[in-house]
């Protein structure tokens, strides 16, 4: 019987990207959670074997506007209180700090780029390692405080907490690796008024992308393989 994943998707086309086929070689079944339409309960996200948590251009705090947030936030705390695997991603990664009790809020600048990150020392000894000083994609407004009980990861100069593990099985990444550079376009086009309101130029994000992009899948599909080996087992 194949495992299932369940990912939460926020948009459609911030999807698992490269996280896709690493799933379906270990085995599992992908269905995707479309918030906003599909309902969360507290018990929605206990039973999948794995569950990931995808970006979108929303923030936690936005729970007036947006009302399914808070339960989907409360679906998060009870899968992390049952210590099952998870995987945070931008939005994810601050939806999970917010179930944990952290701030979660706009930071000092908007970030959409590819820049590196600076590993802490429990960085480097973790599934992070591979990605050094090298650049990794950045698309996020916001960030958020350190949960207790979590280690932090990485950093950047604006951002201090830009990724944090309460478990080697939960895991929170502001930044994206899992994203398909043979499907980047979907994300200029889909972020098209975001970019404009930020003064970037999809064209300077597209030259990055055909810079840095082929390394960047690279090293990413290698963290994410090394987490999911770590987290839920090797392939099947």
């Amino acid at each position: 019987m194949a495992k299932l994943c369940l990912a939460i998707r926020h948009v459609a086309f911030e999807d698992l990207g490269l996280l896709g086929p690493l799933l379906r070689a270990r085995g599992y079944e992908v269905r995707y959670h479309d918030a906003g339409i599909d309902p969360f309960g507290r018990e929605t996200l206990l039973a999948p074997d794995l569950v990931v948590v995808l970006g979108g251009p929303i923030g936690v705090y936005e729970g007036a506007v947006y009302p399914f947030i808070a339960g989907e936030i409360a679906a998060i705390e009870a899968r992390l209180d049952a210590e099952k695997p998870m995987l945070g991603i931008c939005l994810g990664a601050q939806m999970m700090a917010a179930a944990l009790g952290a701030r979660v809020a706009p930071g000092p600048i908007k970030k959409i780029g590819f820049a590196p990150v600076t590993l802490t020392s429990a960085g480097e000894t973790s599934v992070l390692a591979p990605l050094g000083n090298a650049p990794v994609l950045h698309w996020h407004g916001d960030n958020c405080a350190l949960p207790t009980g979590c280690e932090p990861l990485a950093a950047t100069a604006n951002c201090p907490v830009q990724a944090f593990a309460r478990r080697p099985s939960q895991l929170a990444l502001q930044f994206h690796l899992e994203t398909e550079p043979a499907r980047f376009e979907s994300w200029l086009v889909g972020h098209t008024v975001e970019l404009g309101k930020a003064g970037i130029d999809p064209r300077d994000l597209r030259a990055q992308l055909h810079t840095l992009g082929p390394a960047a899948r690279e090293r990413g599909g290698k963290v994410l393989a090394d987490w999911l080996d770590c987290a839920v087992g090797g392939a099947a």
